[in-house]
């Protein structure tokens, strides 16, 4: 069945043809992350149906943002983000600076994931690190770990702890949403003892040991 469109010529109508819906741009933010299975998929998007969730899926691959592919069992199959997916990138990371401020009050009811943090702090990160050989970077918080790669020609992040970061940063969510409103640097948060930094040359396994 056709989906709606606005019937508007107009680039900011034909992008919200494909990507207005409700949870399209959220599947996208997972997907930044790497290639992920339904179920994952459906664990760190707490509130969707199991039915809108495929029907995105089956939108957003009609519409060339993402294919699936299938694996060996018991694996089953990927989602993974097309180029024209990942080029929403610069688009999120935009959503993500105009919605930070409304970051500064968690609701009883917010769930939360390390990983959502990994769009806004991209471009902060990337700012800090500008005059340092640090690319690939481990945030490790209370609610899990991700890493950042801050490559200027393909910034991506992805979940879990990288197999060679150049530098870890520990903090904990209150400091990292500051970090990603941008109303504290990470200069600041180091001097004040808000985050951490390790460099896993100097202390051979940090990385490995997020705890």
């Amino acid at each position: 069945m056709p989906r709606r469109s606005y019937d508007q010529y107009c680039a900011v109508a034909r992008a919200l043809d494909a990507v207005g819906d409700r949870w399209t741009l959220l599947i996208v933010r997972e997907l930044l992350g790497g290639p992920r299975r339904y179920s994952d998929l459906h664990a760190d998007l707490p509130g969707v149906s199991t039915d809108m969730l495929a029907t995105r899926l089956k939108d957003m691959e009609r519409d060339g943002l993402l294919t699936r592919r299938r694996l060996a069992r018991p694996a089953a199959s990927v989602y993974d983000l097309t180029p024209r997916g990942r080029a929403l990138l610069p688009a999120l990371t935009a959503l993500a600076d105009w919605g930070a401020p409304a970051l500064a009050e968690r609701r009883p009811t917010d769930a939360v994931r390390a990983h959502w943090f990994a769009v806004p702090l991209m471009t902060r990160l990337a700012r800090h690190f500008a005059g340092e050989p640090v690319r690939v970077l481990d945030i490790v918080l209370d609610e899990g770990t991700f890493h950042l790669v801050l490559d200027p020609t393909d910034p991506h992040y992805a979940d879990g702890p990288a197999p060679h970061p150049d530098a870890v940063l520990r903090m904990d969510t209150a400091t990292c949403t500051a970090l990603a409103e941008d109303r504290l640097t990470l200069t600041e948060a180091l001097t004040a003892g808000r985050a951490a930094r390790t460099d896993p040359d100097e202390h051979p396994g940090a990385a490995l040991a997020p705890g």
